[in-house]
């Protein structure tokens, strides 16, 4: 069983999401890598891992400027295909019954994920890196230089 199937797992618990959100985000771009599913895709990227290409949108490309002067770049992007109602999760490597906040899982109420890649090199708006774990076509919110990389 999978969270694809929308089944809840023992100890799990759902709960309705609110009708109006409380903020907007601007999709800044699009992330492409080499997994199409939830199954392929890693836990974790690795630094060494695969090109992956970030596609900033047009109307961002400016802001890539001075960016090659970082070697290490902060990604943060919307993890598009993540349930957002669960309170309660069920590990399946745990299967113990913990609370989402006290999880590292995408299984989220805003489901923002953050990965610190390698910067491989920029070709106008697109920016190659190694280091995701998103799927093909996950929503980019923003890119930074990695906090440890800086003043």
């Amino acid at each position: 069983m999978t969270y694809a199937d929308n089944e809840l797992r023992a100890g799990e618990i759902a709960v309705p999401l609110p009708s109006e959100t409380d903020a907007g985000v601007y999709f800044v771009g699009t992330i492409r890598t080499p997994w199409k599913t939830r199954a392929e895709c890693p836990k974790r990227g690795s630094l060494d891992g695969p090109l992956c290409a970030i596609v900033v949108d047009p109307r961002w490309h400016q802001a890539l400027t001075g960016i090659t002067a970082h070697p290490r770049l902060q990604v943060l992007y919307w993890m598009h295909q993540s349930r957002r109602d669960l309170v309660l999760q069920t590990p399946l490597r745990t299967m113990q019954t913990t609370g989402t906040f006290a999880l590292r899982s995408p299984l989220r109420p805003n489901p923002i994920a953050s990965s610190i890649v390698v910067l491989v090199d920029v070709d106008g708006a697109t920016v190659h890196v190694r280091g995701l774990d998103c799927l093909d076509g996950t929503p980019l919110i923003d890119l930074k230089p990695d906090r440890n990389t800086t003043d």
